[in-house]
């Protein structure tokens, strides 16, 4: 999946929005853009395809990325899935997991501060989206085994993680 910075046709740190286009078309994703700061793209991932969306706060210099990976909790199942989030995010370095309270959906979010100008490089962009999309797919199984498998969270992040040592 990594692209070398080469092929992404703004070699140099641009605009956040314009630089995460770049890459979505060095990787022939589809992807559209809802405003001049909001771009959203479909990923494919290892279980299923994602929908990232980033959205620009230029007054802030914050770039916000969404990953959803397409998983709807229903009500009955929300108590497992939230303490299996505060597990699964224990885990993480960057970004986190939540559910959005507009439709339920599981989604992983990261905010990413850019400096005074506002840029974002190649390197960079390829970075932060290739972590949400490798978060996603690391813990995906944990949703379905409770979902799914009615595992409660503690026997789907253990589940999870030995399938995934297991495909190492």
């Amino acid at each position: 999946m990594r692209i070398v910075p080469e092929e992404i046709v703004n070699e140099e740190d641009t605009a956040p929005v314009e630089m995460l286009a770049s890459l979505f078309e060095a990787r022939d994703w589809p992807f559209a853009h809802s405003s001049d700061d909001e771009i959203s793209a479909e990923v494919k991932g290892a279980w299923t395809t994602y929908q990232f969306q980033a959205v620009w706060r230029a007054e802030d210099r914050v770039l916000q990325l969404l990953c959803l990976p397409e998983i709807r909790v229903p009500e009955h199942k929300r108590a497992y899935v939230y303490e299996a989030l505060a597990l699964i995010n224990e885990q993480l370095w960057l970004g986190h997991f939540d559910i959005w309270s507009n439709g339920s959906m599981v989604l992983y979010r990261h905010g990413l501060m850019l400096g005074e100008e506002g840029l974002l490089g190649p390197g960079r962009a390829q970075m932060v989206v290739e972590a949400a999309i490798e978060e996603c797919d690391r813990f995906y199984p944990v949703f379905q085994f409770i979902l799914w498998g009615d595992k409660t969270p503690q026997e789907a992040l253990v589940s999870a993680m030995v399938d995934a040592v297991g495909e190492a």
